[in-house]
């Protein structure tokens, strides 16, 4: 399993917008591809001055699903979510290999 993950810090002033906007629109187009398994949304505590800060995370099955979802879907997804708040965020992506779970 490959967990792919966004963290995003958003300008407080278009937080409540951001948080409807990934929860209505967004998050339901990316699983609507196909690519992912299911997501999960985040706020990351200890936040910066002037934003606040999430993390979704995305789980595709292999690797494979990753790739078509960054080849074929990703850039317009992305480009959606920038047009809207153009200068309101500051984004970055990262993969991680789930090598096993616990749990209780």
């Amino acid at each position: 399993m490959i967990i792919y993950n966004v963290t995003v810090s958003i300008d407080h002033a278009v937080e409540q917008d951001w948080l409807d906007w990934m929860r209505v629109q967004h998050i339901p187009a990316v699983l609507q591809t196909g690519c992912f398994l299911e997501s999960r949304l985040s706020r990351v505590n200890g936040e910066e001055d002037g934003g606040c800060t999430y993390s979704v995370m995305y789980l595709a099955p292999d690797q494979a699903a990753l790739d078509q979802y960054q080849t074929e879907f990703a850039p317009a997804l992305q480009q959606d979510h920038a047009a809207r708040y153009a200068g309101r965020f500051a984004a970055f992506r990262t993969t991680l290999q789930l090598i096993e779970e616990f749990k209780r």
